[in-house]
């Protein structure tokens, strides 16, 4: 475990994250008494999310799956009446 006061975390910042992400507890302190305020402690990488049947073997998407019908599209264009 390390302790850092306030000053030092300001002025060491980089170094105490890297020694956080190598595993080591970072605990900032305040005050003459040392008094603990504060724990700097590493993130664990989010893993990527995977879009269920999109990742299913042999599930294709359609070659006209962002294709509107003709009626649609006028629709959408405004040309309807």
């Amino acid at each position: 475990m390390v302790e850092a006061s306030m000053f030092e975390a300001k002025t060491k910042l980089s170094e105490l994250v890297k020694r956080a992400q190598r595993g080591e507890k970072i605990i900032l302190t305040t005050g003459r008494a040392r008094t603990p305020v504060a724990e700097i402690v590493a993130l664990k990488p989010l893993k990527k999310r995977k879009l269920g049947m999109f990742y299913q073997p042999g599930f294709e998407i359609p070659a006209d799956f962002d294709e509107l019908p003709e009626e649609e599209m006028k629709g959408w264009n405004g040309e309807l009446d």
